[in-house]
Order: structure tokens, then sequence, then C-alpha cells
């Protein structure tokens, strides 16, 4: 039995042979990347969440200050472009916010209701629609919307139980009535909470009270909270990437336009144009370091690369909106050609470079649509592998076209600017541009997460085999430095280009083993490398005895491969396989693991290559 989650079946069930995102409570498998449940809330994050908190205030209070302002001295066509960049981007965002609060307090507030019936168990199960099924110890969903559980006894010793039920249903019957009351001022609280545009103010809040749980609490419910705390700080990270490129950016153009044109520069216009500028530049930020820590197949980023990353984008959109702006401040229309047209070429390149983030291929034309808007003002990567190429291609072009607007609006501008003036500004172009390549490189040969660019070598994401005494454990994704090698029991550096295949029946073919070690002894690359590991023997290889596979927990298989950085991984974007993570980790003594299709190869042939090592 599997659910239907856009094309991926998903199964759940008891086994020990995960491509795991967390493994809480074995500390020999810990991955080097954050993972769910690994990485404590510490101070330094709360910091964070508050920090973004401020900006998020400071941007949007500046905005409607300055509307204000220019209604009270009479520039009513500045006040109504103002206030639409306020009001249309933040109603944008606050129905795709509350449309994602109905998808995911649906279920749940249904699954409160048939708890007046049938205990808390069924509700948690009504909430994700599983079913567990006898004789196979395996527990799948059928369907994320569907409605009750239907429960059998299985072998106690090889499976954990996940749903049970803890409240007879005299007792369930007695708080469906509280419950449905919560139900409703909980409605009417986040109806409101949207219409105020608050909604993003309040998942901020909900994500403070989400790590400060997190840490506060024992191993079993801090490995919930915090897969809570992940899911909420993807859904801010990219409430807000929305919003500010839909509202900060137009608004930092529009406001350097109006000063330009006026040639003079008011408090408030300063002011606002700052507030955009750094909410530009801290919500890229953020939006890498989250998705970073969402995935164990990549290093985490530290916060000093946050701040780097920080002040690159900073000056290299500060240099490009003011480019923007002095040319828009003498070539109104051209300036609107200019701009649909780079949207256009870019939204064409990046469909060119067939992405892979949404799980259908219209989302992900609209996606790409609205990159290409993101790639008006930065860069920003889309596209898994190395992209040094893509990005010196995208900066050339940016610079060029930097260059060829700001001479467009020097040699055209209006009598009343003076040449000091306009030297000025072009030298202020020119050192911000330079100003925010200077922290790139810095960035990428000093705090990039995965090591130096000029380093030997990248990190990678390979595919990580432990052999036991009853086999392949399991084959995950990670993301290795060169230094972390000795973490892993065996590496697979690079795809093999020939692996030895089996019969039918089990048994190699006569000869071609031979033939395929001799021709891999004389290849100059190498396909495999081995790597001991002190960590590996006894703790890992006791993975596979009976006694740990009942505490190894439910293994959410998705029958899809999984997607390569820097897409989220689909448990984070399909919000029934979020449903399906929270309910097992409510109901589960340990963590769900999260198993997604192999892209590389199967067990079976890893099995008997790693054999012949």
């Amino acid at each position: 039995m599997a659910a239907k989650s856009d094309g991926a079946a998903v199964s759940v069930e008891d086994d020990n042979t995960p491509r795991s995102l967390s493994e809480p409570g074995n500390p020999s498998a810990q991955p080097r990347c954050t993972a769910a449940g690994g990485k404590p809330y510490t101070l330094l994050d709360c910091c964070w969440v508050l920090c973004a908190l401020l900006v998020f205030f400071s941007d949007g209070a500046t905005d409607l200050w300055l509307a204000a302002d220019y209604y009270l001295r009479g520039d009513f066509w500045w006040f109504g472009l103002t206030l639409v960049f306020v009001v249309v981007p933040s109603a944008v965002v606050q129905v795709l916010s509350f449309r994602w609060f109905v998808y995911d307090y649906s279920d749940l507030s249904g699954g409160d209701g048939a708890a007046s019936g049938s205990g808390t168990g069924a509700a948690a199960a009504g909430a994700a629609g599983g079913a567990a099924t006898a004789g196979d110890n395996t527990l799948s969903t059928k369907d994320s919307d569907q409605r009750g559980v239907n429960a059998t006894a299985g072998n106690a010793a090889n499976a954990t139980p996940v749903y049970t039920s803890s409240a007879p249903p005299a007792t369930a019957g007695r708080v469906g009535g509280p419950r449905r009351c919560c139900t409703v001022c909980m409605w009417v609280f986040q109806t409101v909470l949207h219409v105020l545009q608050l909604g993003q103010v309040w998942r901020y809040i909900h994500a403070l009270y989400l790590g400060a749980q997190s840490r506060w609490h024992s191993n079993g419910p801090r490995r919930h909270f915090h897969w809570r705390l992940m899911f909420e700080s993807a859904d801010i990270t990219m409430l807000r990437l929305l919003e500010a490129f839909l509202k900060s950016a137009p608004q930092l153009v529009l406001q350097l336009s109006i000063m330009i044109h006026g040639n003079t520069v008011l408090p408030l216009q300063g002011l606002s144009a700052s507030a955009s500028l750094v909410s530009l530049a801290w919500m890229i930020a953020s939006y890498q370091k989250v998705l970073r820590d969402s995935r164990d197949d990549k290093l985490p980023m530290s916060y000093k690369a946050v701040i780097a990353q920080m002040l690159w984008h900073f000056f290299t959109i500060g240099a490009r909106t003011v480019a923007f702006a002095l040319f828009a401040s003498v070539f109104q229309l051209y300036f609107g050609i200019f701009i649909v047209s780079h949207w256009c070429i870019m939204t064409f390149w990046i469909i060119q470079g067939e992405t892979d983030f949404c799980m259908s291929k219209w989302e992900e034309i609209i996606y790409n649509m609205v990159v290409g808007i993101i790639y008006i003002f930065c860069w920003f990567n889309v596209k898994e592998g190395p992209s040094r190429f893509r990005m010196i291609v995208y900066y050339s072009v940016t610079l060029a076209e930097n260059v060829a607007l700001t001479a467009a609006w020097y040699t055209y501008r209006g009598p009343h600017t003076s040449d000091s003036y306009a030297l000025g500004v072009v030298c202020l172009v020119a050192c911000s541009f330079a100003l925010g390549t200077f922290f790139m490189l810095v960035y990428y040969c000093w705090l990039h997460p995965d090591g130096p660019v000029l380093g030997s070598q990248w990190g990678g994401c390979v595919d990580e085999g432990v052999v036991g005494a009853g086999g392949v454990v399991g084959v995950i994704d990670a993301c290795l430095t060169p230094s972390q090698g000795s973490q892993t029991d065996m590496v697979i550096t690079s795809p093999p280009r020939t692996l030895p295949r089996t019969k039918d029946t089990g048994e190699p073919v006569p000869g071609e083993r031979d033939r395929d070690r001799e021709r891999d002894r004389d290849s100059c690359l190498p396909v495999f490398q081995v790597r001991p590991s002190p960590s590996s023997s006894p703790a890992l290889l006791h993975r596979t005895s009976s006694s740990s596979r009942a505490q190894e927990g439910p293994v959410i298989r998705i029958d899809l491969p999984r997607k390569r950085y820097p897409a989220w991984d689909a448990h984070f974007i399909d919000r029934r396989l979020r449903k399906t993570i929270l309910l097992l980790e409510t109901s589960s003594a340990v963590s769900p693991r999260i198993q997604y299709r192999s892209s590389m190869m199967g067990s079976k042939e890893v099995l008997e290559y790693e054999t012949t090592v």
C-alpha cells in the first residue's frame, strides 16, 4: 500500500536500511551535516530570528512611513506607487501563507474530531491517513487526505508500534467539545493575523517557540520539535524571499529613481531604500542557510559565511539597483523594455537548464519565472553541480549591463546634474560592484561550507555504503569534505564506469569480474576509494542485529529519486509528507527516517562490488 504524493509512492515501515536524514540516538550514525534532532538550538539561532524580525518590521514600517510622507507632501503619484509596492506583494504572500495554514491545520482539526470516537491514536492516524497492515511489519499510507486507520497485530519482536490509543472513548468524548472550541479560536486567530498582514510575524514567533522547546525537552520530544522547526523555517524563508523580490526590490528601484529624478535625498527615502536593500541581502543569505541546514547531504553554513554572503549580495544588488535608477530617471520607457527583455532571457536560460525544484511541470515553469525576477537583481543558484561557469557568465552580463546603463545616464543626464555629482555616482556604482565581488571571493575562498574553491578538491555528494554481517546496511547520499573521509567506511568518489553484473541465479558471470578488476587496475582515475574508519565496525555493524532492528523506528520510503542541491527535499515542499513525518514523530518512540529511491545503483550491485574490494 502506498500514498500518492504528487506522483511519489510513500510507504512507512520498520526497516534498518534507510537513506536516513536523521538518526538521533545513534551517535555513530550522526551525519556530518545538520539533521533533524542532530543540531541543538542555540542562543545565536534565537538572535538570528530576532534580527530577521527586526529587518521585516524595519522594511515594512519605513515604506509605510514614506508613503504617508508623500501623501502629506501632496506627491500623490509617488504615494500611490510606494503603497502599491507594499500592499500588493504583502497580500500575495499572506494568501500563500494562509493557504499553507489551511492545508496543514484542516486535517489536524479533522483528526481531532475523529478522536472523539476512537481515541488520540486514531486521531493521529486519521490526520495522516495511515494504515498498519499485518504479516510484513509494514506501515503504509494510502492517501494523505483519507480518514481512519485499520490497525492489526504484528510481530512485536521486529516492529515498533507506531499508533497507540492512550485514551478511552469516554475521555475522548469529554474533550471533544473543548478541542472544537480551540479549533475555532485557532481559525479566527490565524484569519485575523493574515488579514492584518502579520502571517510572517506569527511564523517567526512560532519558530522561536519551537526552537526553545527543542532545546528544553528530552531526546524524544526534542526531535519532534526540531522537525517542526525545520519545516517552519523553510516556510518562512520561502515566503520572505518571495516577498523580498516582489516588494523590496521594486521599492528600492522606485525610491532611488525618485531621488535621482528630483536631485534631492529625503531622510525617509534613504532610510526606506536602505531597509529594502538590507532585506534583500538578508533574505538571500538566510534562504541559503536554511536550505543547507535542511539537507543532511550538505554541510551547514556558519554565521560567518552567512554574513559574508549577505555583504556580497548587499553591494552587488546595491550597484545593480543604482544603475537601474540612473537609467530609469532618464529613459522610463526604455527601462521597462530592458527589464522585460532581461527577465525573458533569464527565464529562458533557467528553463533551458532543466531545474528540478517542484513536483509538477507547470509548477516548475512558474518557479522558473519567479527565479527570472530574482535574476534581474542578483545571482541565485538553481541547478546542481559546479556553478562557476554559470556564475561567471551571469556576472559578466550584469557588469556589461551596469556599465551600459550608467554610461547612458551619464551621457544623457539633465543639465541640473553637475559633472562632479555624476562622476561620484558612477564611482559609487563601480566601487559597490567591486566590493560585492570581493566579498563573493571571500565567501568562496575561505568561508564556503564545502571548503575553499582554490583547494585541491571539492567535497561532493557521494554514495556511502556500510557493510555489515547481514550485507549492506544502507546506501545514503552524503556530502563530505576531504578532511572528513575518515568518518565513513567506504566512499564512492566517482560514479562507477562498469559494475560486475550477476545472473538471475545470483552467481557472477564467469571471467567478467576478473576483466573488470583488471580494467579498473589499469585506469588512471580511481573509481572507488576505501577509507578506514575508527567509528565503523562495532557500532555500525551492530545496527544489523535483530535487537537494534526494533529500535531503528519507522522508515518513510519515497518512490522518487532524491532531488539534488540546491533543490529542497521532497518532504519539505510536499506537505503530505510533512504530515506523515510529524505524525510518526509524535506517535513513535524513535525518530522516523527518510529513504529516497537510489539514483545510482541497487544495493545488490553495491554489495557485490564491495565484497570484491
